[in-house]
């Protein structure tokens, strides 16, 4: 778990390059905790003679979005609610702190069925809610999954199946998130549609290239600007079967979800209250004043997680060998949200493990051949670099060699997708634990 007490020093650069780098990303987490921000975001609680305060979200920082609304809240002002997470996401309780929001549990990335329990009890709490209500809703990465209620013509079986079968398509977040909310009576607006007439007020982290907030958790209770057509051509696209009354409501358009304009939005607010640009930013602020320049490429890069790592690697090994474009020493730092298309296994092939942080990594150090003075971090920062129980990896100018060493074959492990056998054997991998928040990938290549 990423400590919260702040980094105040950093490692020496040039004595310890892989601390260092390991100490931007916790910076880059600790930017993204909700307690820092929330509190210039919440609203006055309403009048107690006139309405409540419901809290609802889901997402894996909902743990910590909860705790920091728990402390946040004046004591003496009603609160109660639901928020989902992830299994495992729930940080310690501060000393002191009293509980007034129900926290519990949920599968992430394939939703299970906790996940729907949650969403049923969730919806629930949403009926009869009068106009002098408030519902602060919590949202983060990871809401998609855990806050699941299939739409009418669909089972639970077959809403897995489907999100599996995106996840292993190498379709974009967009893309996954697009046909989530067609396929769901929570996601893209429906929830806030629940909550009328009552006033929502929509408190979020972003883990989203460009920070929309109708694609961050499938964007329950905010406007969907996407439709059932688009949704339809997603699914076709990429081969993936639905149930035929689900395929017949979206030929219609009768699981179309609630549009810009529409009246159930009408006195809603939304915030961003964390987001990936923030996080760079901070890891750029740290580096500099630790003597190294920092330059931020991008908080929305996608694309193929070991294409983007190549393309990354050349890249460090101009500033490395030419200085260009950047002067030496340098810190370069990227987010966004890369993908990872699973290849087929070949018969007798052990199955791969890993996320798209540690296809990165393999893609880069192919690249870089071993570059002196390159070395590299890339994590999720949500702490779990796909279902793994690591971060990220590191990539070091003798990555390559050691691995050599210990008989891993950098094209072997590409070719079954498993960034984390590579990367463990030659001990490699940072793993941090849950950091209960999610920004979305990390990225630092420090050339010396």
């Amino acid at each position: 778990m990423i400590a919260s007490k702040p980094i105040t020093e950093l490692a020496d650069p040039h004595a310890a390059p892989r601390r260092f780098l390991e100490q931007l990303y916790r910076i880059a987490v600790q930017r993204a905790l909700p307690l820092a921000s929330m509190g210039a975001y919440l609203p006055e609680p309403p009048d107690p003679a006139k309405g409540r305060t419901l809290v609802i979200g889901a997402g894996k920082a909902g743990g910590s979005m909860a705790q920091a609304l728990e402390a946040l809240w004046p004591a003496d002002a009603p609160l109660s609610g639901l928020v989902v997470t992830r299994y495992g996401h729930v940080p310690p309780r501060p000393e002191g702190l009293k509980q007034r929001i129900e926290l519990v549990e949920a599968s992430h990335p394939v939703p299970d069925e906790a996940g729907m329990k949650a969403a049923e009890r969730i919806l629930a709490l949403t009926e009869g809610l009068t106009a002098g209500d408030l519902v602060l809703c919590l949202i983060s990465g990871g809401g998609s999954s855990v806050l699941t209620l299939p739409a009418e013509g669909m089972t639970l079986a077959d809403k897995q199946r489907v999100n599996q079968q995106l996840l292993d398509s190498g379709a974009h977040i967009g893309e996954m998130n697009c046909v989530r909310k067609h396929l769901s009576r929570v996601k893209g607006g429906r929830l806030a549609a629940a909550c009328a007439p009552a006033r929502v007020v929509t408190l979020t982290i972003s883990d989203v290239p460009g920070d929309d907030m109708g694609i961050i958790a499938s964007g329950p209770t905010v406007p969907d600007d996407t439709t059932c057509a688009q949704a339809l051509a997603i699914l076709d696209r990429y081969k993936i079967d639905i149930p035929p009354a689900v395929r017949a409501g979206l030929e219609s358009g009768a699981l179309e979800t609630p549009k810009p304009g529409d009246a159930v939005f009408k006195g809603h607010t939304a915030h961003l209250i964390a987001t990936p640009q923030q996080s760079l930013e901070a890891a750029a602020v740290a580096a500099r004043a630790a003597g190294i320049e920092a330059h931020i490429l991008s908080d929305e890069m996608e694309g193929e997680s070991r294409e983007v790592g190549k393309v990354h690697g050349a890249l460090a090994r101009a500033v490395a060998q030419r200085g260009q474009p950047f002067a030496r020493p340098c810190v370069i730092l990227s987010g966004g949200e890369t993908t990872v298309t699973i290849r087929p296994r070949q018969p007798g092939q052990p199955k791969g493990r890993g996320g798209r942080a540690g296809e990165f990594c393999m893609g880069l150090a192919g690249v870089l051949m071993g570059q002196a003075d390159v070395w590299a971090l890339a994590a999720d920062t949500d702490g779990i670099d796909g279902v793994e129980d690591n971060a990220g990896a590191f990539v070091t100018p003798d990555t390559l060699a050691r691995a050599e060493a210990k008989g891993r074959k950098l094209a072997a492990h590409l070719d079954r997708n498993d960034a984390y056998g590579y990367f463990d054997a030659i001990g490699d991998l940072l793993v941090t634990g849950p950091t209960h928040t999610n920004v979305n990938d990390f990225r630092a290549l420090l050339i010396l």
